[in-house]
């Protein structure tokens, strides 16, 4: 994760060495290492960057450095999200030490008129969306005239959010713009073509993807079906202590909604964080989770997006997600900056080939293992496991019982089917195919039948002889 590159070998501002030795930073990760160096020299820098990979520190070095209390607007930094904009504040913030720039975040979905008078009473640097940075210049509270160096973070994520027409209004108006810092974790044509309309000979900082985005951390899969996943969700939570912060991933804000209604009815303090939320209440979830107040948050993509907390010891893939590149996103929450840390993935029959081609594309190593054990003390589970036969079933909802016998018999399949539809109290068309083996029976029963297919089997002797079921 780091490299043998020292900060304090950099001709930095003592005050910029002060901010980073409080914040625990000695050496620099690849990204920073072979950003920062180029970047301080004011060239235009185009640089591959994921979670984690300490990105926010290699722009906002340069920028720090290039910058000077004196009130008037040098720097412009966009981001997508109002978390991660907030996140990117408080980390140049740290890093600035006492030197004394006022760096002010500007975002939608809060107060325009108090960031109006943050900005009217001076500002060195701004962190903003692009929606509120381009009201706010309309209202002429921002003079994009004045800026020398402008950072777009995350470009790929703001291709994704239809932000680049706002980038592109906003970067015609940087009259005076001299440099130009672009991360992105992937690089879509798009934003290669933009790149190059609006940057001046860039250097490139490709670092080995490989050795960059993937944590050295645990990675765990636990084959589940669906309707069991709440109950293993659970037991990897009872499971942890009260020094852990934990994300949940899910698909879908149904499921986010579903997870929290359940566990929270269950006695867990869980929050969830989707998109469907204001911004004052993702604002307040983030902030507690961020203070350790709330131990566990149950997020989807977009939402955790802004997540940027570097004591997550636990995440948790309840969907193995569709896209490979946000099973590296979820991942990379945890293990930040050389921190232990795991990340399990719940993986259902329908998830299996997906979490095959992810662990193919990158090279993983995840330990296929069971559910956890409840831990010492604890003799129930919060959410009880349910009796699940669709990982077994095949296309049609069928699921193969076997079927042993103490002694051998001679009746046909027709008979069998009678038996059981008989003894089930069902209608026939729930037992499917049944083969023959030498020395079992196959019977296909529906999944919604299985239960009580197999208390029929336990209870009643078939013509006489008593039978062993198993799924």
């Amino acid at each position: 994760m780091f490299t043998n590159q020292r900060f304090d070998n950099w001709s930095l501002k003592p005050s910029t060495i002060s901010g980073l030795e409080k914040l625990g930073w000695e050496k620099a990760t690849p990204v920073q290492r072979d950003t920062i160096p180029t970047a301080l020299q004011g060239n235009d820098v185009i640089g591959q960057a994921r979670t984690g990979s300490g990105k926010t520190g290699a722009f906002s070095i340069p920028i720090i450095e290039a910058c000077s209390p004196t009130g008037n607007l040098q720097a412009l930094v966009l981001a997508p999200t109002r978390e991660l904009a907030n996140q990117v504040s408080e980390e140049m913030n740290s890093i600035q030490g006492d030197n004394g720039l006022k760096i002010i975040t500007v975002y939608g979905g809060t107060d325009l008129e108090k960031q109006a008078r943050q900005l009217t009473d001076g500002v060195d640097i701004i962190v903003g969306t692009p929606g509120r940075v381009m009201d706010m210049t309309k209202r002429e509270y921002i003079d994009m005239s004045a800026p020398t160096i402008f950072c777009l973070d995350e470009a790929d994520r703001m291709l994704d959010m239809g932000f680049f027409p706002d980038i592109t209004w906003v970067i015609e108006r940087m009259t005076a713009r001299s440099q130009t810092l672009l991360f992105s974790a992937t690089f879509p044509q798009e934003i290669l073509d933009a790149a190059y309309e609006f940057m001046d000979e860039p250097e490139f900082v490709l670092t080995n993807t490989e050795e960059l985005d993937i944590p050295p951390i645990k990675m765990y899969s636990v084959n589940v079906g669906r309707a069991n996943k709440l109950w293993a969700l659970s037991r990897l939570l009872s499971n942890t202590t009260d020094d852990d912060q934990i994300i949940v991933f899910c698909n879908t804000k149904r499921m986010v909604d579903l997870s929290v209604q359940k566990l929270t009815k269950a006695g867990t303090q869980v929050s969830g964080l989707h998109g469907d939320l204001s911004q004052n209440q993702r604002e307040r979830i983030l902030d507690s989770f961020k203070s350790g107040d709330t131990k566990t948050i149950i997020a989807t993509d977009v939402a955790a997006r802004g997540i940027d907390v570097d004591g997550i010891t636990l995440v948790v893939n309840y969907d193995v997600p569709d896209d490979m590149d946000s099973f590296i996103h979820r991942i990379g929450r945890t293990g930040r900056i050389g921190r232990e840390g795991q990340a399990w993935s719940l993986v259902s029959k329908n998830d299996t080939g997906q979490l095959s081609r992810i662990i193919a594309t990158y090279g993983l190593d995840i330990e296929q293992i069971g559910v956890p054990n409840l831990p010492t003390g604890v003799d129930k589970d919060i959410i009880a496991y349910k009796d699940d036969f669709m990982e077994s079933a095949d296309v049609f909802g069928f699921v193969p019982i076997r079927l042993t016998l103490d002694e051998q018999i001679d009746l046909s399949s027709r008979v069998i089917a009678n038996w059981l539809a008989e003894k089930m109290r069902c209608d026939e068309l729930a037992i499917g195919d049944i083969k023959f083996e030498p020395d079992a029976i196959v019977v296909n029963i529906h999944s919604s039948k299985v239960s009580l297919a197999l208390k029929a089997l336990q209870k009643y002797e078939l013509n006489g002889t008593k039978v062993s079921a198993e799924v």
